[in-house]
């Protein structure tokens, strides 16, 4: 059986590990988004505790994904638990990174003349910090994103979701008539869904970065 006939026999499943897949990477995204944003938040003005922050979300890629994995089975279990905690903590490092550099290159002027105008510091940080930071951050997204894309594979391991299954399959059963199939269906499938994304956020950047700071 070709490549394409095995996609077509089992576009079905392949499309049920894609939606999964993407909907993995998607939510833990969301969530290191979150997370990373307000860990820049809180540390950017202080040099110590950005350079904290960085060196902290750095040191948790220094753990093979599949080590942090097996090292959470026993702790969480099988399935979508062990994928969301690795994921989102993987995730942290490009958002913080980022989020603590563009919130540091915010020009300083432009504070003062918001805080001059009576803006708490809370409406500086929404309506002046942020909205100039984004770009930066959204770039962060981004990098965190394909990081993930890749990464949420091997949370096949622990019975997570996502096109991992197929190249574990297709690993598992090696000298099979469709193995090598299974394999390349299931990275094909990854790769495809990392430039959608990648796209995607192309896309955002154009509608909510303003033409003036955009890089």
């Amino acid at each position: 059986m070709s490549f394409w006939e095995f996609v077509a026999t089992s576009r079905r499943q392949l499309l049920t590990d894609a939606v999964q897949h993407v909907s993995a990477v998607f939510q833990c995204v969301l969530i290191a988004t979150a997370v990373g944003v307000l860990i820049g938040v809180l540390s950017y003005r202080t040099p110590w505790a950005g350079n904290l922050a960085i060196l902290s979300t750095s040191s948790l890629l220094t753990i093979p994904s599949l080590a942090a994995i097996g090292l959470l089975i026993p702790v969480v279990g099988l399935g979508v638990e062990p994928t969301v905690i690795v994921l989102t903590l993987y995730g942290l490092l490009p958002i913080v990174r980022n989020a603590i550099i563009g919130l540091r290159g915010v020009d300083p002027a432009l504070v003062d003349a918001a805080k001059g105008i009576g803006m708490s510091r809370a409406a500086r940080m929404l309506r002046v910090e942020l909205p100039l930071a984004w770009p930066p951050i959204l770039a962060g997204i981004r990098v965190s994103t394909q990081m993930l894309m890749g990464i949420a594979a091997i949370a096949a391991y622990a019975s997570g979701p996502g096109l991992g299954n197929e190249i574990f399959r297709g690993i598992a059963s090696l000298g099979s008539a469709n193995a090598i199939n299974q394999v390349l269906a299931g990275t094909v499938g990854i790769v495809v869904l990392a430039l959608l994304f990648d796209a995607a956020y192309i896309l955002l950047g154009r509608l909510t970065i303003a033409r003036g700071i955009r890089a």
